[in-house]
């Protein structure tokens, strides 16, 4: 029932300006992700698992604010990522995190800066994000392809490969990776002999492995993840590749898929990341209370997504406020550190710069599963893995 007390706060709350009363209401995180299709291990249930673990360690709160986090599925498909953001921008939303797909994350990045919200990335990959698509409301966290293919085409050039072949997925993230990779090829000395293109979701990769075996490349590159990565190796695997000399090489491998495949056919493959779960002490325990939740390992999309909330919920404390600029400014001036990343920096150009690890897939005999499956080769410092500000397209980091 309304009576005079009720009418006299409803009347008190709009006379308040706008800014005062969204800056009393809860602060809200969407987490865009794949729910329900061929991403769903890589984000999905351990994306919001991620980024619940860090509003929770953050007491469920910043700036004495309520945290609400959000969940929506985009299924991998880009209008429906870039229309749940609207619609969640156009709610009132703060800041939207994962956005695993290139083209999803490339679509939201660019509403984030038109609306004037945050984009925290950690599940899209494509280097274009923060060169030359770049703006000054987004936050690519975790990797991307420039890094992962610069640390493992110098890797293999260093164990003589000279030629290549690429199969690689047939939109934004595929695309980019093959193009990166190609000019470290290049610059090593290297040379692309081909590539094959797959709409993702493939299941037969028959007709693509013959293609690349007939080439005679030395090493036969995907640059694909998830389900097409497993399928890709374990058919290699029956097509006899490494039996004929070629080198299988996975450009954007994660753990979920090293377990997929199995260590059976992803024993010593390189493959590129900026955290795992078994770093260190701390990590192998929050490891095991993801892997107790889930069933499955996480992968550095999620643990980046854990670190990016993690980092803008400090920023939101320290400067008192949602606003993007303002908590954008926080956030590159702070240091990011957490459980899996080491004194990290946040760019201009929304690039953060931290390590890179070149990892090897344990053997059978070797791995001790669930968690240690993996093994550190080398540590690649930020400013070695990551686009170095003078060779970039992004305006902001010509100011």
């Amino acid at each position: 029932m309304l009576n005079r007390r009720t009418l006299l706060g409803a009347a008190s709350a709009l006379a308040l300006p706008a800014i005062a009363r969204a800056q009393a209401g809860p602060i809200r995180i969407g987490v865009l992700t794949d729910m329900s299709s061929w991403g769903r291990d890589n984000g999905g249930p351990g994306a919001v698992y991620a980024v619940n673990a860090a509003v929770k360690e953050a007491g469920g709160k910043a700036a004495g604010r309520p945290v609400e986090v959000l969940v929506g599925d985009h299924k991998m498909l880009p209008d429906l990522g870039l229309q749940i953001a609207r619609q969640w921008f156009d709610e009132g939303v703060h800041a939207i995190t994962d956005l695993e797909n290139s083209a999803v994350g490339l679509a939201v990045s660019a509403l984030a800066a038109n609306k004037d919200r945050i984009a925290l990335i950690s599940g899209s990959g494509s280097s274009d994000i923060t060169n030359a698509r770049c703006n000054n409301r987004t936050v690519a966290f975790t990797y991307d392809t420039y890094s992962i293919a610069k640390v493992t085409a110098n890797a293999l050039a260093k164990q003589g490969a000279k030629t290549w072949f690429f199969i690689g997925a047939d939109y934004a993230f595929g695309k980019q990776l093959i193009a990166d990779a190609t000019g470290f090829i290049v610059a090593a000395g290297g040379k692309v002999l081909g590539q094959a293109l797959h709409p993702p979701g493939t299941s037969d990769y028959s007709a693509l492995l013959l293609e690349a075996q007939s080439s005679k490349a030395d090493v036969i590159a995907l640059a694909n993840t998830g389900t097409d990565c497993t399928n890709a190796l374990k058919q290699a695997q029956e097509f006899g590749v490494a039996r004929g000399g070629q080198r299988m090489a996975t450009l954007a491998m994660f753990d979920t898929d090293v377990v997929a495949a199995g260590l059976q056919v992803a024993q010593n493959t390189l493959m590129v990341t900026s955290a795992w779960g078994n770093m260190s002490p701390e990590a192998r325990k929050w490891t095991e209370g993801y892997h107790g939740a889930t069933g499955l390992m996480p992968t550095m999309l999620q643990l980046g997504d854990y670190g990016v909330v993690k980092h803008y919920l400090k920023a939101v404390e320290a400067g008192g406020t949602t606003d993007a600029g303002p908590v954008m400014a926080k956030m590159q001036a702070l240091p990011i550190q957490d459980i899996f990343c080491r004194q990290g920096t946040l760019r201009a150009d929304g690039r953060v710069m931290r390590e890179m690890y070149l990892m090897r897939v344990k053997t059978p005999e070797q791995a001790k599963l669930p968690y240690d499956y993996l093994e550190l080769m080398e540590t690649v410092p930020p400013e070695d893995a990551f686009r170095p500000a003078k060779d970039s397209a992004c305006p902001l980091l010509k100011a």
